[in-house]
């Protein structure tokens, strides 16, 4: 049998010589192209570009807001400016949950997930439906508060006013780029170079990265430019250049080409090789270490070159931990079917932003989970819009192990169907982050899963008694570490007490935006002196701190590493000093819209306290 290398050699060559005999082809198409275009251009129609405003928000991961207002939601994206050319914190713009690392350095972090290619970098989404669909030619971005969040921008085939679902939708990346420091918060016009896409669209989607920003990002409009008609491509675009096959263009075409995937995951035989190589006198075990590095789409190519590769990349002991977030865009119920031999070990699984419009089907969704769920702990599922009450019943009865359920953003479940999680007696984390469970089912929750440590249920509406809520917190939950409530509308003084007194391993408690805490009945020096633990305590926009609540901190909760107190007016610059000498752990502060506090009082106290950061926001 005639050696392998050197026939690889020659396919090489030949392979080199069709590119430049391509690239000459292209070379002379483009002198034709010019004197065609020259001499038909008084013949050809003019191609009006059209400039457009968001007609609506379609979607989106998070928003500082609330589900029942305007101030700070994603829905201020639509329409036109508010604020832009200001600068500033203004309530009237769209504002995400989160800024900076501080979320990833508290007691409620989560692990990352191995294999996330290094190009995915996007924490936080938004889509945005237009009047009429184009072909893009710009995109330009109204920031208007610590800008440079934004690392993604996409376009979708599928209208969102045609009556006619399309059988096939598209996602094409516009625009991409790493997350950049920008210097300074002022507002800009942010108009990157997008490439030109073969359909027209008036779906956009921004995914932003604020791990870099010192405070939250705020965008007040997003405009979309474009032609009806498809425009001539560049004729620049035509060549093709040995350098222009590089390494980004060849993850964007394979890396997030599911249909590309879902031909690798499904392959099932291979041509006898006459040798492995080298790879035959490797330990099992090395190769599998070497190969847990690569990413999923990297480990479906290697699958391609050698049988003993095929079966090392199929193991299922590849597949423990799988995130199919960076390729959201893509799968789908093949995909999830091709995977299913090689999940039957798997504990981490992230499906968060996959599968909506049609893309996995509930009934797809259960037969992965049927094969894959036995060995299942961690199940993200965040923006999974197309969850119902049958997947939540079949996650109960086919992951009997889950400790960990991210349901947030999944707004389409209904509220009945949050009943199945009491099911789970060993979940140990629950986000349930503006998702429309109710009371009923959330107290069923709470009464038979005594073992959770971290629970989110910022956001959510539908609950009508947040002190009963809270009561059966403290007599059933005792193990609770985190508490999210932002945005709870009537917990009171009697709820916290509970709370305080039953569940004093307390570290991380948010009690942003509850409008019904007030200082003066005591309930956050009860806090102080019940949870000494307490890492991370939020009480943004509550007025009614005052000097004693803080004073309280400094003495009972020396541990404190995160305190925002945005927009209170009863406390003082001697108050914040007692705090900041005894909080030695203390690294964050949020004094935004303090009226005793000014820029002053911030400056002497950040030089005094050189390793706390000290936030305080602004309107011009």
């Amino acid at each position: 049998m005639p050696p392998v290398f050197p026939m690889l050699t020659v396919l090489s060559m030949f392979y080199y010589m069709c590119l430049r005999r391509r690239a000459r082809t292209a070379t002379r198409g483009e002198m034709n192209s010019r004197r065609a275009i020259e001499s038909n251009t008084r013949a050809l129609p003019i191609n009006v570009e059209i400039v457009q405003y968001a007609k609506e928000v379609l979607d989106f991961s998070s928003h500082y807001g609330s589900e029942n207002s305007m101030s700070y939601t994603m829905w201020n994206l639509a329409g036109i400016p508010n604020v832009y050319p200001s600068s500033g914190d203004f309530t009237q713009t769209a504002v995400f949950r989160t800024y900076g690392t501080w979320w990833d350095h508290c007691p409620s972090a989560r692990l990352p997930f191995k294999r996330t290619p290094t190009t995915f970098c996007s924490q936080d989404y938004v889509e945005l439906a237009f009047e009429e669909p184009v072909y893009p030619t710009a995109v330009h971005i109204l920031e208007t508060y610590h800008p440079g969040a934004v690392v993604r921008i996409l376009a979708c085939s599928a209208n969102p006013y045609s009556q006619n679902p399309p059988a096939e939708v598209r996602w094409e990346v516009l625009w991409s780029e790493a997350p950049t420091k920008v210097n300074g918060p002022q507002a800009r016009q942010f108009t990157p170079s997008i490439k030109q896409i073969n359909f027209p669209t008036n779906l956009i989607r921004l995914e932003v990265n604020s791990s870099l920003l010192d405070y939250y990002t705020e965008l007040d409009a997003v405009v979309l430019h474009g032609v009806k008609e498809r425009p001539v491509l560049s004729l620049k675009a035509s060549m093709i250049d040995m350098n222009d096959i590089d390494e980004d263009e060849d993850e964007e075409k394979y890396g997030c080409g599911m249909d590309t995937l879902n031909k690798q995951f499904s392959i099932v035989a291979l041509r006898e090789w006459p040798s492995n190589g080298y790879f035959d006198k490797l330990p099992y075990e090395l190769i599998q270490l070497i190969l847990s590095h690569l990413t999923v789409p990297d480990l479906c190519r290697l699958a391609q070159t050698c049988k003993l590769l095929y079966q090392h990349c199929c193991d299922p002991l590849q597949y423990i931990h799988l995130s199919l977030q960076p390729y959201w865009a893509r799968i789908n119920d093949t995909s999830l079917e091709h995977l299913q031999s090689r999940c039957t070990l798997i504990q981490w699984l992230n499906l968060s932003w996959t599968g909506n419009r049609g893309a996995i089907s509930v009934s797809g969704f259960s037969r992965f989970l049927k094969v894959c769920g036995s060995e299942l702990v961690r199940l993200e599922l965040s923006c999974g819009h197309f969850l119902n009450e049958t997947c939540l019943e079949v996650i109960t009865e086919m992951c009997p192990n889950l400790q960990e359920l991210n349901l947030s953003s999944c707004d389409k479940i209904p509220p009945q169907a949050f009943n199945h999680i009491a099911k789970v007696g060993s979940l140990k984390r629950l986000i349930l982050y503006r998702t429309k469970v109710e009371q009923t089912a959330l107290l069923s929750i709470l009464n038979f899963c005594s073992e959770l440590q971290h629970l989110s249920l910022g956001s959510c509406v539908m609950i009508e008694d947040y002190d009963l809520i809270a009561s059966m917190m403290g007599a059933k939950c005792k193990k609770l570490r985190s508490l999210d409530l932002w945005r709870c509308k009537n917990i009171t003084e009697n709820g916290i007490a509970e709370l305080a007194s039953g569940c004093q391993l307390l570290e991380e408690l948010d009690l942003g935006w509850c409008p019904t805490l007030q200082s003066s009945t005591g309930c956050f020096t009860n806090l102080a002196r019940k949870l000494p633990n307490l890492q991370k305590l939020f009480l943004t926009a509550n007025r009614s701190v005052c000097d004693t609540d803080i004073e309280e901190l400094a003495a009972n909760c020396t541990h404190l590493r995160q305190l925002d107190i945005l927009g209170t007016r009863m406390v003082s610059p001697a108050s914040l000093r007692k705090l900041l000498e005894s909080c030695k752990d203390l690294s964050l502060l949020d004094v935004s819209f303090c009226s005793q506090i000014d820029n002053r009082v911030v400056l002497e106290l950040n030089a005094n306290f050189p390793n706390v950061f000290i936030k305080k926001s602004f309107t011009q």
